[in-house]
């Protein structure tokens, strides 16, 4: 009968997770103790597995010496906390997994829709406009945006005025500051404001169409693909027009 106060060695080493010599030896004895319906194989126990053990354990401990039951309930109480993380961690993949999905389904009723990004370039089709927004904090006044061609020259300059904190939308309407339509290419966008009076570069968006939807794997999240702006990641999205 065996002396033993705590489980073998051998079936602590297989709750740890390891294999080779370990995974034989706790092989010897679930044989030596009988049969102990319920095992997963493959190198891993079962609660059913764990429980079996421990009662050929009792079964078959010495009289003299009996089994330390506070040893016994700690083991117990191992094994219910590794189930637990694991089950844990099963329900949080599930969780994450219904978040992509319902995310997905949100994101499918942005195609056509126009939203706004950060972005400090917009493309001007020939005889198209631009709408963007800029990001206004508390006590802003004299804000203004500056649309630059490529050489830095600037080419219009829109007056915001004062508006309340929070995103302020513009539109240019692809004429320069004489009047004349500019030429069609890619602009950069500049904002800047007098804030509790200093001078200070504002966050500037663009507006663009959702043409497309890209659900990325392994929670990767999704991603927008808009005309004339490229691909950004949904969570990028500041407002929807």
């Amino acid at each position: 009968m065996s002396t033993s106060s705590v489980l073998p060695a051998s079936v602590l080493a297989l709750l740890n997770g390891t294999s080779g010599s370990s995974a034989s030896s706790a092989s010897g004895a679930s044989a030596a103790t009988g049969s102990v319906g319920g095992s997963t194989g493959g190198g891993s126990l079962s609660q059913l597995d764990f429980l079996n053990l421990m009662m050929q354990q009792l079964k078959n401990q010495d009289p003299t010496k009996p089994m330390d039951q506070s040893a016994i309930m700690g083991q117990l109480a191992q094994f219910g906390t590794v189930t637990g993380i694991n089950q844990l961690n099963t329900s949080f993949s599930n969780l994450s997994a219904q978040l992509v999905s319902n995310q997905a389904l949100q994101a499918s009723s942005l195609l056509g829709h126009n939203v706004l990004v950060p972005g400090s370039t917009a493309p001007l089709a020939a005889g198209g406009t631009v709408a963007g927004g800029v990001t206004v904090p508390a006590n802003a006044n004299n804000v203004t945006v500056q649309v630059v061609d490529a050489s830095g020259a600037v080419v219009r300059t829109i007056a915001l005025g004062s508006p309340a904190a929070g995103v302020a939308n513009f539109t240019w309407d692809g004429k320069t500051d004489a009047g004349q339509a500019a030429a069609a290419g890619t602009y950069g966008i500049v904002a800047a404001a007098n804030v509790s009076g200093q001078g200070q570069q504002l966050a500037t968006l663009v507006s663009a169409p959702v043409t497309s939807i890209t659900l990325n794997g392994s929670g990767g999240g999704l991603t927008l693909h808009l005309a004339g702006l490229g691909d950004v990641p949904f969570s990028s999205v500041q407002q929807i027009n």
